[in-house]
Parts: C-alpha cells; structure tokens; sequence
C-alpha cells in the first residue's frame, strides 16, 4: 500500500478551488500534485484499485480539475521560483561551459594571472584552478566537484552532452523541420531551419547573458 502522505500544505492549497469540486475530487487532486501519479492518486483519493486508473484519466479530462491542478502548480512553482525558462537557463550554463574559464594550464612564467605557482622542470606550468573568488558564477554553477587527490586537483564539469541533449528536447530541436502558418492563416508551410540556429535564438530569447565578457 502507499505511503500515507502529508497533506497539511496541499489541503491548504486548495481552500479556494474545492467549491468548484466535489470532495472527492478535491482529494485526487491533492493527491495529485503529490506524486503525478494519475492511477494511485485515484485510488488514495478513495477511488476503487480496480477502476482507478480510467477513473484518473477521466478526472484529467474534466475542464474544473485541469483549472484547479493548474491553479496550484502555477502557485507552487510561483512559491519556490522554479519555472522551464530557470531551468533551461540553468542547463544553458552547464551546456555552453568553457572549461578554459575553470582551470588555466599550459602558462609560461610571464603569462598574466599565474602568480605564485611554481613551474615545472619545462618551465611550463602545470594544470592550476582559476580561484574561487575570480571564477564567473556561470561558469561555476557548470562544476560538479573540485577534490584534492594523490596526484593533485581534480575538477569535475557536469555532463555537456548530456545538458545539451536535455535543452535540444526541451526547446523540440530534433528535428530538421520548423512548421509556420502561411499568410492570412492559410496552409501551414515548412521550412529548413538548422537545430544549431533554433537553439541560439531560443537560448537568446530566455537565457540572460552568459558570464559577461567572451
């Protein structure tokens, strides 16, 4: 059997949409807005095990309980200031990270912003750490992990492939065609519009800028 959950803050939610539902389905959608879960909803909001999941998906249909799951998502995600574009911004960061921002390798003695570390037998210097007090929080939110080990500072990045894989199928660019309506709402024409291209005017249109100067 589920978990009994909580339900104190998602009653509470709910006060000013349950005139416009019955109790029972004001109790799925508390339930709801739990887990997501269409067919346990169902059957914790008092629904029979055997019917429950017709039962949910025939709840989901009704326009008053879209309205009210809607209304108090809109209010959660207002209450803790998680919305797609925060997301995607956030992905953006990890996606679009230069790890020459990061760690600085390969300087010469008289290069710039290298003092105090000690070069190897080449006279080169080794792998160092941009400090934490100079790196851009762009690219400091794109760092997993920074570890001392036996064989010196490890410095981890997030995945890339895997942020830019989750940006392309949130913004829909796997695909290589872009449909538009045609003029005075005529036949719907496609286009060839490069992923590349759809992704930078997306990321321009919702992510702010990223780290300052290039």
């Amino acid at each position: 059997m589920p978990k009994k959950q909580n339900m104190k803050n998602v009653t509470k939610e709910t006060t000013m949409t349950k005139d416009k539902l019955t109790p029972k389905q004001s109790r799925f959608v508390e339930e709801y807005l739990v887990d997501l879960n269409q067919t346990q909803s169902a059957i914790r909001a008092g629904y029979s095990e055997k019917t429950a999941a017709e039962q949910a998906s025939r709840l989901l249909t009704k326009a008053k309980v879209q309205a009210a799951v809607q209304e108090l998502m809109a209010k959660r995600s207002g209450r803790t200031q998680i919305m797609a574009d925060n997301v995607v911004t956030e992905l953006a960061k990890i996606g679009f990270a230069d790890i020459r921002k990061a760690v600085v390798w390969g300087a010469t003695p008289d290069a710039p912003g290298v003092e105090g570390m000690e070069p190897n037998g080449l006279n080169i210097y080794p792998v160092a750490l941009v400090p934490s007090s100079v790196i851009d929080d762009d690219t400091a939110a794109a760092v997993a992990e920074v570890s001392l080990t036996q064989a010196g500072i490890k410095i981890k990045m997030y995945d890339k492939k895997s942020a830019l894989d989750s940006l392309g199928k949130h913004l829909g660019l796997f695909t290589n065609k872009l449909k538009v309506t045609g003029k005075n709402g005529g036949a719907i024409e496609t286009s060839e519009v490069p992923a590349s291209v759809r992704l930078r005017e997306m990321l321009d249109r919702i992510a702010p800028s990223q780290g300052g100067e290039q």
